[in-house]
This record gives C-alpha cells, sequence and structure tokens, in this order.
C-alpha cells in the first residue's frame, strides 16, 4: 500500500513536489471538523431547520467571504499565519501578498493564504454555528456583512476621489 501511495503521490506531482500528504491531512481534519460538528448538534438536540432561508444564506455568504479575507490577507491577522508563510508585500488596501513557506508547513500556509480554501471552513463554520447558535451567529454574520459592505464603499469613494482629483 504503501509503495502504491508512493508512486501515486510521484505520477501526481511530477518535478512539482505537490504536498499531497498535506491535503490528505488537510481533508481528514476537515471531515472531523464537520464530525465535530455534527455531534455538537445532534448532542445538543438542535433542530436542523428545514430549509435554508435566502436572506440568511446571502448573508452568510457575504460574511464567509469577508472573514475568510480577513483571515488570510488581513495586515492584522499576519502573526496567524507567519509560521506558516513568507511576507512578500502589499496587495492591495489592508491587504498583504504572502507565500506559503516548503516543507511540513505548505499546506497549511496554502490553506491560511487562501481564501478560497478558507470559506470552506469559515462557511462551515457559520452555518453550523446558527443551527446551535442562532441568535448570536446571526449577529456576527450582520457584523461581517455590515464590514463587506463599508469595504465595498471605500474602495468606491476612494476609486471616486482618484477619478475626480486625477482630470
Amino acid at each position: 500500500m504503501t509503495d502504491l501511495l508512493g508512486r501515486t503521490r510521484r505520477a501526481y506531482a511530477g518535478a512539482r513536489g505537490r504536498p499531497l500528504a498535506g491535503y490528505l491531512a488537510v481533508l481528514a481534519g476537515y471531515g472531523a471538523y464537520v464530525s465535530a460538528w455534527a455531534a455538537a448538534v445532534r448532542r445538543s438536540g438542535a433542530a436542523l431547520p428545514d430549509r435554508a432561508e435566502p436572506w440568511d444564506v446571502a448573508l452568510t455568504a457575504v460574511a464567509t467571504f469577508r472573514l475568510s479575507r480577513l483571515l488570510t490577507k488581513s495586515t492584522v491577522t499576519s502573526p496567524l499565519r507567519a509560521p506558516f508563510t513568507t511576507y512578500d508585500g502589499h496587495q492591495g488596501p489592508a491587504e498583504l501578498s504572502e507565500r506559503p513557506r516548503g516543507g511540513d508547513r505548505k499546506t497549511v500556509g496554502e490553506l491560511v493564504t487562501c481564501p478560497f480554501c478558507m470559506s470552506v471552513w469559515v462557511g462551515t463554520t457559520l452555518t453550523a454555528s446558527r443551527v446551535l447558535w442562532p441568535r448570536a451567529t446571526r449577529t456576527a454574520v450582520a457584523t461581517m456583512a455590515t464590514v463587506a459592505g463599508a469595504d465595498a464603499l471605500q474602495l468606491a469613494y476612494t476609486r471616486l476621489t482618484d477619478k475626480v482629483t486625477k482630470d
């Protein structure tokens, strides 16, 4: 079995050295994370909603976007990513560009610098939290959605003032 896994890894990665074992560990970790949430929901006796309300889905999507970017790109959260990344420079307003470190830290580095990857974890957390603590989670989601809206307005305002003052 070990030989088969080694051949598969080499055939897949070629000369690029993709960390398949690390990705497998992250997948297993995510499975355990979801299982822990499911167990917590079951233990609490909380009823799952009959359906997802469109407004809740929309707000959760916006909050997931904002929180994922906060965790993976924000300057203030860089100390959380620093053990797994290398600083490259600024990427945009209040955002950084970072590269995953090599070796055993590469997979986690890729996860903590990728807003798309992080959004799976954040969306799962917010959705499961809503089942256990609906009021608190709605408040948190509304806060992150509000911040996302404010960010969009800040960027639009900056773009507008740059356009007006450059003419």
